[in-house]
């Protein structure tokens, strides 16, 4: 059973940066796709970046170079480097698989994952 943990959320002053960690146990993650999903309130849930098991990246429009995502095979771990952070940031963000090693573009198609993180961007 793939088990999906993320950490490093927390309060920011805008224009700050946080690193957000996915740490991926019960199977080889780097056979994997990976993808960060963000939730504010009372909007829907929203790609923020993916990775293939390949490499290949894909990222929300409104990241616009803000963000990179990352992954350490060896840690089993995935990361969200986020800089120039804004208050519309502000969300619950989730870690997430298709348990595929490509990143499908429906949100219904990750099947996995995490408790989520919060971020908070406020001054």
């Amino acid at each position: 059973q793939v088990h999906l943990v993320e950490s490093g959320g927390g309060l920011v002053q805008p224009g700050g940066s946080l690193r957000l960690s996915c740490r991926v146990s019960g199977t080889v993650s780097h056979l994997l796709a990976m993808a960060w999903y963000r939730q504010a309130p009372g909007k829907e849930r929203e790609l923020v970046a993916s990775i293939s098991s390949g490499g290949p990246t894909d990222y929300g429009n409104f990241v616009k170079g803000r963000f990179t995502i990352s992954r350490d095979n060896a840690e089993n771990t995935v990361y969200l480097q986020m800089n120039s952070l804004k208050p519309e940031d502000t969300a619950v963000y989730y870690c997430a698989t298709p348990l595929g090693s490509s990143c499908p573009i429906r949100r219904a198609d990750y099947v996995s994952w995490g408790q989520g993180t919060q971020v908070t961007v406020s001054s």
